[in-house]
């Protein structure tokens, strides 16, 4: 990437936990600071997570990212939403992708009876198969039956094993076979479905050409497993050190750890390099 390039010009796609946040939740003042330096001077700062819209406008506020005309990808790209102080939540939907979520869930469920199940209520929150660990999920969780679970087209489901290892749950999707989803491991026995041909980077190439961003100017940083289409996406992608190995692999390169505030190391040689009159931007 040239070391030219106006802020305005940047298109800065961010996974939050992990990466943003650290692992007990918590985000680090330099990280915000560098955040920051680089919102004010006009870059494009898209947060691009997993996590649902309802969980992902709090810490949309908590950056100061709620402005007219931001844009942020939700639920591993199913979800696009649009951002404004003068919508009532926040945010609108620009973009749901769903799918029938009953094929994939009846054939996991008869590998792995004893896993929780969470299907996406967009913009409530999420119905269970039974209750998931405290502070997992957020919004409005709700325990059904079995038909309830996948009776609707669905952005995003969960597989939870609070029992099981993220390597059980990869083995398991490669014994079983999963068609029309899309799926990431988390890093603990967490398996997330998303429709055929969604992703974060998917989701993010869209937002690229509504905002008139060069692909050549785009950056994406991320720690796990649902990150690896967006880091193949950008540019420069990049992973964070505690990343795993595959997901360090497919990474242009590696900042620190998000202990270390690897993100803000990232953010601030980003700034560094921007020409001065996007710096008194």
């Amino acid at each position: 990437m040239s070391p030219q390039v106006a802020a305005d010009q940047l298109l800065i796609a961010l996974d939050v936990d992990g990466t943003i946040l650290h692992h007990d939740g918590h985000l680090s003042p330099r990280v915000a600071e560098a955040i920051g330096a680089l919102r004010d001077a006009g870059a494009h700062i898209v947060i691009s997570t997993g996590r649902s819209a309802v969980a992902t406008i709090p810490i949309i506020r908590e950056l100061g990212l709620l402005r007219e005309g931001g844009i942020a990808v939700c639920s591993n790209g199913a979800i696009t939403l649009a951002l404004s102080p003068e919508y009532a939540e926040g945010y609108e939907i620009a973009e749901a992708v769903t799918f029938d979520p009953r094929p994939a869930v009846e054939l996991l469920r008869r590998a792995r009876p004893d896993a929780l199940v969470a299907v996406e209520e967009v913009g409530v929150g999420f119905k269970l198969s039974a209750p998931f660990p405290e502070g997992e999920l957020q919004g409005d969780l709700r325990v059904v039956d079995d038909e309830e679970l996948v009776s609707h087209p669905a952005t995003r489901v969960t597989f939870r094993d609070p029992n099981g290892s993220a390597e059980s749950f990869s083995e398991l999707v490669d014994r079983i076979g999963l068609h029309g989803v899309n799926y990431a491991v988390g890093f603990t026995a967490w398996l997330d479905l998303a429709p055929e041909g969604v992703s974060k980077g998917s989701a993010l190439e869209q937002v690229r050409r509504q905002l008139g961003i060069e692909p050549w100017c785009t950056v994406a940083v991320g720690d796990q497993r649902n990150d690896l289409e967006m880091l193949g996406w950008a540019a420069r992608g990049v992973a964070m050190g505690q990343a795993p190995d595959e997901v360090i692999a497919a990474a242009d390169e590696t900042t620190a750890s998000v202990d270390d505030d690897g993100l803000a190391v990232l953010l601030e040689q980003i700034a560094a390099d921007l020409p001065d009159a996007s710096k008194e931007h």
